[in-house]
């Protein structure tokens, strides 16, 4: 554990989810190859479908809807509903393929192996503080087994604009009933999650990703006040 900035009181803890409580990158890969197979066998008329074709439809509706980025979830219905309908399906065809695609993509999506270490971790934490998770991805703690460590998880979309926006950092506090500086987020991302915390007045923690190096990182804005490589150090501030 290194310290940057002095940590005052702690009242509450947050934390991202993604590559914060788990390695979400091999996630994402095996998600996207069977979402990918599933939409190409849906209908003889997405038999090509690729990656690149659901970037596109991603990129035409973020071009007419600025803002839709912050909600991935209805981005990427949205994006399957339009491709759907592009490949010559009925609105409402569309509309089904697109609420079974995201099925699919939600059980995959939810196949996460969380580590025992993370388990234990978080059972320390909350023993001795209130949790809770903020993201903003589309993962779904109750899911794979985290939800039971946190008061609520907020994500991007339903609970306001995605990090390093400040909404959700304030919800939380409000939900916590804590003031936003005793809460300490915790997270891997140096621009959302450490940035994103600090200027709306929380204290942050970086758990930096494998061979990340503090001084050499292009988005390092803003110091964190602890950095830890592993999630377990955190029990020594208990």
């Amino acid at each position: 554990m290194r310290f940057y900035r002095p940590l005052g009181t702690i009242a509450a803890l947050t934390f991202d989810l993604d590559d914060t409580l788990y390695d979400n990158r091999p996630v994402i890969d095996r998600t996207m190859q069977e979402s990918l197979a599933f939409v190409r066998g849906y209908h003889p008329a997405l038999a090509n479908f690729d990656a690149r074709m659901l970037q596109g439809w991603r990129d035409e509706l973020l071009k007419s809807e600025p803002e839709i980025y912050h909600d991935v979830t209805e981005w990427r219905w949205r994006a399957l509903e339009f491709g759907l309908r592009q490949a010559g399906l009925t609105a409402q065809e569309a509309a089904n393929g697109a609420d079974a695609a995201m099925a699919n993509f939600a059980e995959w999506r939810s196949r996460i192996d969380v580590p025992q270490e993370t388990h234990d971790t978080l059972t320390a934490l909350a023993k001795k503080w209130p949790l809770a998770a903020i993201t903003n991805g589309n993962a779904q703690p109750e899911l794979f087994g985290l939800s039971g460590y946190f008061q609520f998880a907020l994500r991007a979309g339903p609970d306001g604009r995605s990090k390093p926006y400040a909404d959700m950092y304030h919800l939380a506090a409000e939900k916590l009933n804590v003031p936003l500086a005793q809460i300490l987020h915790v997270g891997d991302d140096l621009t959302t999650d450490v940035a994103g915390a600090i200027r709306c007045g929380m204290q942050a923690c970086w758990i930096k990703p494998e061979n990340a190096d503090l001084m050499q990182t292009a988005d390092s804005r803003l110091l964190p006040h602890i950095e830890i490589s592993r999630l377990a150090s955190l029990t020594s501030l208990i």
